[in-house]
């Protein structure tokens, strides 16, 4: 696991670069956060391709308890992919409601990612 580190706008943020990698639990991005607020960040970056499939079935409650972390530790995320494959309607809600707070975001690309995080 590595998370690249890098400024923009006067802030911090810690992208996770892994092609092998899948947070599958809520204990697997406790232990990213660490990492990334060790290194004084307060934005992360994770890409859909680093989350089971399972978490993005909402049945699951992976989301949930994984995003809820965010927000307990005060820490914003961008998730980058593309969501439009997903079918469920449910998953869709949520990540219209996602993107409505100042927490977590769903976007399609590094540079969307960095400007949502830097305006929470």
């Amino acid at each position: 696991m590595e998370i690249r580190i890098f400024e923009r706008n006067g802030q911090t943020f810690g992208e996770l670069v892994s092609d092998d990698l899948q947070l599958k639990e809520a204990q697997d991005i406790l232990d990213i956060m660490a990492t990334a607020s060790y290194d004084g960040c307060q934005n992360l970056i994770i890409h859909e391709k680093n989350f089971d499939p399972d978490f993005f079935d909402l049945k699951t409650r992976i989301a949930g308890e994984i995003l809820q972390k965010f927000s307990n530790y005060r820490m914003r995320l961008a998730i980058v992919g593309s969501f439009d494959k997903y079918e469920s309607q449910s998953l869709r809600d949520f990540i219209v409601e996602c993107n409505r707070g100042r927490t977590v975001f769903f976007v399609d690309d590094i540079d969307a990612a960095v400007k949502k995080l830097s305006q929470a």
